[in-house]
C-alpha cells in the first residue's frame, strides 16, 4: 500500500490550490499524473493548481523557502499571483515565516507580507506590452491577453475565452485570457479563463495584475496607482508606480485562507 500524502488546501478569493509540505523532498516532482489526479475535482482533491513548499537548495540565495507551481493538468506552470499568497499563508501556519518573507518562484524572488488572511504579495516589474487587436497582451508571471468588455456578467467566458487561448496565435503556448469592465468610479471587474486550468477561474492574481496594468494604459494613468479589481471569488487591490509604458514597484493584495488539510 502506498503511503499517503499529507496536503492542505487554502483559497485566495475563490483561486484554490493544494499545498504540500516538501522540505523532505519526499514528493516528486516529475510525477504529473499523480499532481493531475490529486486537481481533479471528481476523482480527487480538487484544485486549480498545486504547489510544493521546499527550503532552497541554492545557498547562493538567502530565501525563507521555493515556491514549486504546477497547473491542474499536472504540468509545471509559470507564477501564480494567488497561489504566491497562499503559500506565503502556509509557509506562516508552518511556523517556516513570522510576517515577512523572501521566496524563489519560476519567475524570480519575490517579497510578502502577512497580516490576519490579508497577504500582500510584490510582483515583477513590466517594462513592455503590445496589442493585439484592442487588447492588450502582458507578461506579469504569466502571459496574459486583456480585451475591455460591456456586459461582462452575461459573457460566456469559457467558450470565448478558451476560443481566443486556442486560436492561431495562441495556441502552442497558451495564454490566460481576461475580460475587464469598469462598474463605477474606481471600480473594475475581471473574469479570467486560465492555460492550464483550461477553465474559467474564480480569480487570477497575474490576470488580476495584468487587468489594473491594462487600465492604467487605457486611462493614460502616470505615477503611483491603486486598482481595485472585482473577480468572481472577491476582491483583489493591486498597487504599482506607472512610467510611460513601465510599471515598478508592483504589489498584489488579497485574501489567502485555510480551507481544510487531510491526506491523498
Amino acid at each position: 500500500m502506498s503511503r499517503k500524502i499529507a496536503f492542505s488546501k487554502y483559497q485566495g478569493a475563490g483561486n484554490d490550490f493544494i499545498l504540500i509540505d516538501n522540505r523532505n523532498y519526499d514528493f516528486d516532482h516529475n510525477n504529473h499524473d499523480l499532481v493531475s489526479k490529486m486537481c481533479d475535482r471528481r476523482f480527487g482533491i480538487g484544485a486549480d493548481g498545486l504547489m510544493l513548499l521546499e527550503y532552497t537548495k541554492n545557498s547562493d540565495i538567502s530565501t525563507d523557502f521555493d515556491m514549486i507551481y504546477y497547473n491542474a493538468d499536472g504540468q509545471k506552470g509559470s507564477m501564480c499571483g494567488n497561489g504566491g499568497r497562499c503559500i506565503v499563508a502556509f509557509a506562516r501556519d508552518l511556523g517556516v515565516i513570522k510576517q515577512d518573507t523572501v521566496f524563489m518562484a519560476v519567475d524570480g524572488l519575490h517579497h510578502a507580507n502577512i497580516q490576519g488572511d490579508q497577504v500582500q504579495l510584490g510582483m515583477i516589474d513590466v517594462n513592455n506590452f503590445v496589442r493585439d487587436g484592442e487588447a492588450y497582451i502582458l507578461q506579469t508571471g504569466s502571459p496574459h491577453y486583456v480585451e475591455f468588455v460591456s456586459e461582462l456578467a452575461d459573457l460566456d467566458v469559457f467558450t470565448v475565452g478558451g476560443a481566443i487561448r486556442n486560436n492561431e496565435t495562441y495556441k502552442t503556448d497558451g495564454i490566460n485570457v481576461n475580460f475587464v469592465e469598469k462598474e463605477g468610479e474606481d471600480a473594475y471587474f475581471c473574469r479570467t479563463f486560465e492555460r492550464g486550468v483550461e477553465d474559467e477561474t474564480f480569480a487570477c492574481g497575474t490576470g488580476a495584475t495584468a487587468a489594473a496594468m491594462a487600465i492604467a494604459l487605457q486611462e493614460q494613468r502616470e505615477g503611483h496607482q491603486k486598482i481595485g479589481i472585482r473577480v468572481l471569488g472577491g476582491q483583489l487591490r493591486i498597487a504599482f508606480d506607472k512610467q510611460g509604458d513601465s510599471f515598478t514597484n508592483v504589489w498584489l493584495h488579497g485574501p489567502a485562507k485555510s480551507v481544510f488539510q487531510g491526506e491523498f
